[in-house]
C-alpha cells in the first residue's frame, strides 16, 4: 500500500464495459472510431483526475453478433491520447501470446517517450482459437502455455528496455557521433519457442521501465509493477489483493451509476435485452454514486488502487468525474497526478537503475 490516497484507473474502450453500450451512448456509431472521440475521453478522464486510463485490445473485433463492434489499436489510440493529454497515464492492452514482443517492446518505448514518461501495459492474453488464424501462428490452446508466452513477452520487453543505457544517445554533431556503442547491449534471450537477441531498436523510455500491469495467476508477480486482482466481494479482493506480492495491487470494479435520467439498475436492464453482461468474476457495483464512495472507501484499506469498467461510458463517465472523484478528493482518499510526473512517480514507483549498467558498475567495483 502507498498510504491513504487511491489511484483511480478506468477502461475507455469502445462504448463500455456492456456489450450493448453502444445503444445508450450518447454518439453516432460513426464517431466511435475518430480521433474526436479519443481526445475527448481521454480529456474527460484526466481532467476528473484519474490516474490512469486503459485501453482494451486484442487482434480480434470486441463484440459478437447482434453487437459486432469494430476498434482502433490500443497503441495507435494510446498515442493519439498521449499528444493531446499532459498528466494521465495511459496503458495499452497488448497480449503477447501470439504478437512479437521485440516490436511490442518498441512501440512501448515509443509511447513513452511520446507521452513523456507516462505510459503503462496492460498484459493480457489471447484466448480465442481465431486469434491464432488471425496472427497466422499454431494455436496456443492451453492456459499454462499461454501464461509461459505471457512471462517470456514481458522478460524480453524488460530487458529490450534495458539494453539502451541512459546516455547510450550521444547526439554530437561537432563529433558527428550519435550512439555510444559500449553502452548498447544484446540481451541474448532464448526461451522455448524463440529467442531475441537485441538491442532495442528505440533508446530507453523516460521512465527506464514502462509500468506494467496484469493479472498475478497470468504473469509472475515478480515481473509485475501493478496487479489487477478480481474477486466478488470485498474479502475476496483483499485476500487476492493480500497475496497478490507485486508494488502496486489495483482491483478491478464493473460499474454502474445512477444517472439523472435513470437509475443503474434500470440502465442495465435496458440493456440486458439486448445482451448479456458478462460476469468476469470482478466486483460490480450498481448503484449511486454515494455508494460507490463508500465501497471505494473501503478498497481503499486493501489495496493501492481501482480500474473502474463503466457500464456505459457516456453515461457513468460524466457522473465519476462530477460526483465520484470530487467526492473521494474531499475526503483525501485519491490521489491527483501533478503536471511534469512520469506515471511511475504518479503510483509511487522509483525508476529502475539500467541492469547493463548497474552489472558494469559492480563489475569494475569488483575489479578494484
Amino acid at each position: 500500500m502507498t498510504g491513504p490516497a487511491l489511484h483511480l484507473a478506468v477502461e475507455t474502450d469502445g462504448d463500455g464495459a456492456h456489450p450493448a453500450a453502444w445503444r445508450r451512448a450518447a454518439h453516432s456509431p460513426a464517431h466511435l472510431l475518430t480521433p474526436r472521440r479519443v481526445a475527448q475521453v481521454a480529456a474527460i478522464a484526466e481532467n476528473a483526475g484519474f490516474t490512469l486510463i486503459t485501453l482494451d485490445d486484442g487482434v480480434l473485433p470486441p463484440g459478437a453478433a447482434p453487437d459486432p463492434v469494430g476498434r482502433i489499436g490500443a497503441v495507435e489510440r494510446a498515442a493519439f491520447a498521449a499528444a493531446s493529454t499532459s498528466t494521465i497515464g495511459i496503458a495499452p492492452v497488448i497480449p503477447v501470446t501470439y504478437a512479437e514482443p521485440f516490436h511490442v517492446s518498441s512501440q512501448l518505448a515509443s509511447l513513452d517517450h511520446i507521452s513523456a514518461g507516462r505510459a503503462g501495459w496492460v498484459v493480457t492474453e489471447e484466448e480465442r482459437p481465431e486469434a491464432a488464424r488471425a496472427w497466422g501462428r499454431p494455436l496456443i490452446a492451453d492456459a499454462a502455455t499461454r501464461a509461459r508466452e505471457s512471462r517470456d513477452g514481458v522478460e524480453v520487453a524488460r530487458a529490450l528496455w534495458d539494453s539502451w543505457e541512459d546516455d547510450a544517445a550521444i547526439r554530437s554533431v561537432a563529433t558527428s557521433r550519435y550512439l555510444d556503442r559500449e553502452r548498447l547491449h544484446y540481451i541474448d534471450f532464448t526461451g522455448e519457442t524463440y529467442a531475441v537477441k537485441g538491442p532495442a531498436i528505440v533508446p530507453r523510455p523516460p521512465q527506464g521501465q514502462l509500468v506494467v500491469l496484469g493479472r498475478p495467476d497470468r504473469v509472475p508477480a515478480a515481473q509485475l509493477d501493478v496487479a489487477l486482482v478480481e474477486g466478488r466481494d470485498l474479502a475476496s479482493v483483499a485476500t487476492a489483493a493480500a497475496a497478490a506480492g507485486t508494488p502496486r495491487v489495483f482491483a478491478e470494479v464493473d460499474v454502474a451509476l445512477d444517472t439523472p435520467q435513470a437509475t443503474a439498475a434500470e440502465r442495465v436492464a435496458d440493456l440486458e435485452r439486448h445482451a448479456a453482461w458478462s460476469d468476469r468474476g470482478r466486483l460490480r457495483h450498481i448503484g449511486t454514486a454515494d455508494q460507490l464512495v463508500a465501497l471505494l472507501e473501503g478498497l481503499s484499506r486493501h489495496v493501492d488502487g481501482v480500474r473502474l469498467h463503466p457500464l456505459v461510458l457516456d453515461e457513468d463517465l460524466p457522473v465519476l468525474s462530477r460526483l465520484v472523484l470530487p467526492a473521494l478528493s474531499g475526503r483525501r482518499l485519491v490521489a491527483r497526478p501533478l503536471p511534469g510526473t512520469s506515471l511511475r512517480s504518479a503510483l509511487g514507483l522509483g525508476r529502475p537503475a539500467n541492469r547493463f549498467a548497474a552489472a558494469s558498475a559492480a563489475a569494475q567495483e569488483d575489479a578494484r
